[in-house]
């Protein structure tokens, strides 16, 4: 018997994938640089050629527009150089509609100017970007309202489906992941609009929207108003 069972148990392990060789082998950053790296490049540089902004950029800004659902890339050479427009893309999903993210499980696209927290090169939708939701402001709203649960594990992701993250689809999640990777985390902003307030006149507040939305918008309205607005031919489909 206990060599039936020596037997049993050598062939277990024979079989057992050996380490680095299994599917299940977690993907690093470096390896998913590698993997996509070069067919990025060669699909991102023309853009910034065009916009006159070095690749990658020294500094980025990332503009998610729940209204429009598209995403919008701003890049400069640097501080005190002013932001160029270099591309857009459609959302492929997002759920929830204008206002904040209040708590876990409300479906929400958060609201507000965020940073890349860190790069997921395993994400369940391909690849994605997580974002820093919770912030300091969008922490200190809660306390104020008496709110304790917020929710976070926002994404920027690939695929065509999502609760509460941005929906990119998988070739534009590549895009995505491998510009910050390039940029570098420190020298990425992210704006979450409802909507563009350069081409909308933003509301006084709407029907179940926390009073202090006045300030956030205020806020992103300033910040939006630093970057170009795009012409109808930018926003045409490529």
């Amino acid at each position: 018997m206990r060599y039936l069972l020596l037997v049993f148990w050598t062939l277990v392990l024979q079989a057992s994938p050996v380490q680095g060789e299994s599917e299940e082998e977690p993907w690093t950053v470096e390896q998913r640089i590698a993997q996509y790296g070069s067919v990025v490049d060669a699909r991102l540089q023309p853009d910034f050629a065009r916009a006159g902004v070095s690749y990658p950029p020294q500094e980025l800004t990332l503009v998610v527009l729940k209204a429009e659902r598209r995403v919008e890339l701003y890049a400069r050479n640097g501080k005190g150089k002013p932001y160029r427009y270099i591309r857009f893309y459609p959302i492929q999903a997002a759920s929830g509609e204008m206002g904040p993210k209040l708590r876990e499980g409300d479906e929400q696209v958060p609201e507000g100017i965020y940073e890349v927290e860190a790069l997921n090169p395993n994400s369940l939708f391909h690849l994605s970007l997580r974002v820093n939701y919770p912030n300091a402001f969008d922490r200190a709203q809660a306390q104020r309202d008496g709110r304790t649960i917020l929710g976070g594990d926002i994404m920027i992701h690939g695929s065509n489906v999502s609760i509460g993250c941005v929906a990119m689809g998988d070739p534009v999640a590549e895009d995505l992941f491998i510009l910050a990777a390039r940029t570098g985390l420190p020298l990425i902003r992210l704006l979450f609009c409802p909507y563009d307030f350069r081409v909308s006149s933003r509301p006084e507040g709407g029907p179940g929207l926390p009073i202090w939305t006045g300030p956030l918008y205020a806020a992103l309205e300033k910040a939006l108003g630093k970057l170009p607005v795009p012409t109808k031919a930018d926003l045409e489909e490529r």
